[in-house]
């Protein structure tokens, strides 16, 4: 019996040893196939995440034309609501946020073409009236009424297109840049003083204060497009406007663009607190305060975001000092 045993022993070794590398096979098998189809299912996250960046890029492009074309038409509303689109995916679009804020500004006036005049020949005109308009034109310049003078003005050359041409132009420009200049700075129509100021440049180039106060309404204008839109951007671009112009106002809102600039850091400043982001929060809240205090929630926000940003410092246990008092050798004397 004992010599069975001993033949059929490394039978059973073998059925063993055939079913461990059996298992072992399939075991590998089942990590190969798991990790090509996790690497296939990474890979067609990427595929798929890659297409539609270039599907919404292609629809950004689409409607920046859209928009182009619209502007070009004067549909400044439909132009508007393009790149406004743009803007809400991709604040930092080029051309897109210069795009809205001039359908904006298209939205806010329309030109009146000016008809085209035939003047009636008379024998012996009467100038009476027109010498009359003009002196009238000059009085109301001289007292800063301008849209009465650029009144008298129209009239003067609906009645004799001819008569002082030079001199008529001058008092145009006065009118119209001054008008502009008056609608910004004291009554806050940016837009209608945009208007006025182009206007006035036909007759001549604007001098140096006329031309920032329109280029400072156009950017209030590009600023406040992305109020409650874009924080960010309401920061760079009233913050440009906080620097250099920080007086000029809306007249629709009465707030300056300091005022804005303030509000849009707490704002910016919440979004970042919110999204965990402390110290970026806090820097936006202390930029805040230069232009006055925070409110409620800004405050708040403030305090927890230095705590977290700036946390206290471990104040070290004091280091006993131990005295070692060497004995003095008195010296022997031989």
């Amino acid at each position: 019996m004992s010599e069975i045993i001993e033949e059929t022993q490394p039978i059973k070794k073998q059925k063993k040893s055939g079913k461990k590398r059996f298992w072992i096979t399939l075991l590998g098998f089942i990590v190969i196939v798991s990790l090509g189809v996790f690497g296939g299912y990474n890979s067609g996250i990427d595929i798929r995440t890659s297409a539609e960046a270039t599907l919404v890029s292609g629809k950004l492009d689409e409607q920046f034309q859209l928009g182009a074309i619209a502007l070009a038409e004067g549909r400044y509303d439909h132009a508007r609501q393009h790149f406004e689109y743009i803007v809400q995916h991709n604040a930092s679009y080029p051309g897109a946020a210069a795009g809205m804020a001039e359908a904006i500004l298209g939205m806010s006036f329309t030109a009146t073409p000016v008809p085209t005049l035939t003047p009636t020949l008379t024998p012996t005109p009467d100038m009476r009236g027109v010498e009359a308009i003009y002196a009238n034109a000059q009085q109301l310049i001289n007292a800063g009424d301008w849209t009465n003078a650029l009144a008298a003005l129209d009239q003067l050359r609906k009645d004799d297109p001819n008569y002082r041409t030079a001199e008529v132009d001058g008092m145009y420009y006065f009118a119209l840049r001054y008008n502009g200049a008056d609608k910004i700075s004291k009554i806050g129509d940016l837009e209608g003083g945009i208007y006025f100021l182009t206007l006035a440049e036909r007759f001549g180039p604007l001098d140096s204060t006329a031309n920032n106060l329109r280029e400072n309404a156009r950017l209030y204008i590009i600023a406040a497009s992305f109020w409650e839109i874009n924080w960010e951007q309401a920061v760079n671009y009233f913050g440009q406007l906080a620097t250099y112009a920080p007086n000029i106002w809306d007249g629709a809102s009465n707030l300056t663009a300091g005022e804005r600039y303030r509000i849009a850091l707490m704002r910016y400043g919440d979004q970042l607190y919110n999204g965990g982001d402390n110290c970026g929060a806090y820097a936006q809240y202390s930029n805040a305060l230069a232009y006055g205090a925070l409110d409620e929630v800004a405050a708040k926000n403030s305090k927890r975001a230095y705590e977290v940003c700036y946390p206290p410092t471990a104040t070290p246990e004091p280091t006993a000092i131990v005295i070692i008092d060497t004995p003095t050798e008195t010296p022997v004397t031989p």
